[in-house]
């Protein structure tokens, strides 16, 4: 009884405000929980089977109070017009001419650059502020429905269909509160393993909840988004709630500035919806306690099932025996085509640290690697960079963004893989993707305005053009520079106004 009697102080003694969280759970509990061994009593409940009542009862009144505020802690908010991508003005590929370049000086000194871009660092992705119990007692159905060719399903409690009977504070408020009783849990902890299952980033979580949603309440209803928010609120994001007098949103503060999407600043976050947002809302800002902000890196592969795509073939002009076929993933292509464009605060550079360090997916490593590692097979690491940079310069096709796709767009290596074309910053994101795999070498990007280059960290010298950093020489690999050995930079460079981009 000590831990609930602690609960309920906790609960009774907090001061509520749109500011600051409502409550704060104990983590200590938590640990105790976790940790304690279940005693063998004289029919007494188990130590376990009271924690987790006491959590529930703890969250249920967390939540409850939330909704309470829900009813009149509403006002209004004027948007931010979406932010257009910074237009960069892209430098044409170059064919290396080995004679000319024969009589330049070899680099005695490292290049200099303007600036270093830190590279962000991957968080635990946002979990429930207490445990969801597993509920026994209800009457299951089941919402299924295909996430990018897979398969999900998620139990509901059959009798626990709500509406939202007006927009508003009090109907939302009445609505939010019908789902906060137990009938929900079990779709919580599906979807939860699921994204667990799955391996999903947040961006793709939230598109699965938006699409379970929409599969039982319908496009753009009331219900499909208040059942969106509800269970990403759950599940440990930061949410808030809008209307704008038609209609209800969901907002959901991102770490990421992202382009070309209306946005709120809310106590200096910015919030955006999946829905193109009105100019002025009314708004809900009341925190929910451990709620995070959702990331847009990818840290481990989305385990989406395979939907294989007709088979490629690259190889490389200077070693015929590099050649290599295989097929992608379209789900993953397909996802991928829904990702925001973004950066990490206001450099805009740091997008591209996002995407080069997005892991390959297993399906393309398995049918790639042992064709490039025999091929590798018995070089030292210069040469088996080379071999590599030339697959690159020599076996995709150059065009720019804006031809094929009106605006810039950077691909993760797999789309660079699938996707006709390709310029500067898709071959060198796919670059140090493949060095640092299938070598073992660090790299970095190196930013010239106008073009993106690479330059990897050999642990054996090797001349040519580099940048110290630390006292790590890193050596420049341009994949755009065509038939160029490393440590070339391409003609026209400025490397007084180089930036670094960090690669983890």
């Amino acid at each position: 009884m000590k831990i609930f009697l602690i609960i309920i102080l906790c609960i009774s003694s907090l001061s509520l405000s749109a500011q600051e969280p409502i409550v704060e759970s104990d983590s200590t509990l938590q640990k105790s929980y976790d940790n304690r061994e279940e005693p063998s009593d004289n029919g007494q409940k188990g130590f376990k089977q009271m924690a987790v009542r006491e959590y529930t009862d703890f969250r249920r009144k967390s939540f409850e109070q939330y909704v309470q505020f829900v009813r009149d802690a509403w006002q209004s908010y004027d948007g931010r017009s979406a932010e257009k991508l910074p237009v960069m003005k892209d430098v044409a590929p170059i064919e290396y001419n080995p004679i000319e370049d024969a009589d330049k000086e070899k680099t005695t000194t490292p290049l200099p650059v303007e600036d270093v871009v830190e590279m962000e660092e991957a968080v635990e992705q946002p979990m429930p502020m207490a445990r969801i119990p597993e509920v026994t007692s209800l009457d299951m159905d089941y919402c299924e429905f295909t996430f990018y060719g897979t398969p999900v399903k998620i139990r509901l409690n059959r009798n626990a269909a709500f509406r939202v009977r007006g927009i508003d504070e009090k109907s939302v408020a009445e609505a939010l509160g019908a789902l906060g009783d137990e009938s929900y849990d079990n779709a919580i902890r599906d979807c939860l393993e699921t994204r667990y299952d799955l391996q999903l980033g947040d961006w793709a979580y939230l598109l699965m909840l938006r699409q379970m949603a929409v599969q039982m309440y319908g496009e753009k209803t009331n219900e499909a988004t208040l059942l969106t928010a509800y269970i990403y609120m759950q599940s440990g994001y930061k949410v808030r709630l809008a209307s704008d007098k038609t209609r209800l949103y969901m907002l959901w503060a991102s770490k990421h500035h992202i382009y070309d999407k209306n946005y709120y600043e809310l106590d200096g976050e910015r919030y955006y919806s999946i829905d193109d947002l009105p100019m002025t809302l009314q708004i809900c800002n009341v925190n929910f306690p451990k709620e995070q902000s959702l990331s847009l890196l990818i840290s481990v592969e989305q385990k989406f099932n395979e939907q294989a795509t007709e088979r490629r073939t690259i190889h490389s002009s200077r070693y015929p025996e590099i050649s290599f076929s295989y097929s992608s993933n379209r789900n993953l292509m397909d996802f991928y085509n829904t990702y925001p464009t973004s950066q990490l605060g206001d450099n805009v550079m740091s997008r591209w640290s996002m995407y080069a360090n997005t892991p390959l997916q297993s399906n393309l490593r398995e049918q790639i690697y042992p064709i490039l590692k025999e091929s590798l097979k018995n070089c030292s690491e210069h040469e088996a960079v080379e071999k590599l940079l030339n697959v690159i310069q020599t076996g995709f096709e150059y065009e720019y963004d804006e031809k094929i796709w009106g605006d810039d767009r950077v691909f993760f290596a797999e789309e660079t893989l699938f996707y006709p074309f390709c310029d500067c910053e898709d071959r060198s994101i796919l670059f140090t993707r493949l060095v640092r795999d299938l070598v073992g070498l660090k790299c970095i990007l190196v930013y010239y305005p106008g073009h993106l280059a690479a330059a990897v960290a050999f642990s054996e010298a090797t001349e040519g053009d580099y940048i110290d950093l630390e006292g790590t020489h890193y050596t420049i690999a341009d994949p755009t520079f065509i038939g160029a050995p490393v440590g070339r930079t391409m003609s026209g460079m400025n490397n007084e106004s180089a930036t670094v981009i960090l690669l983890k």
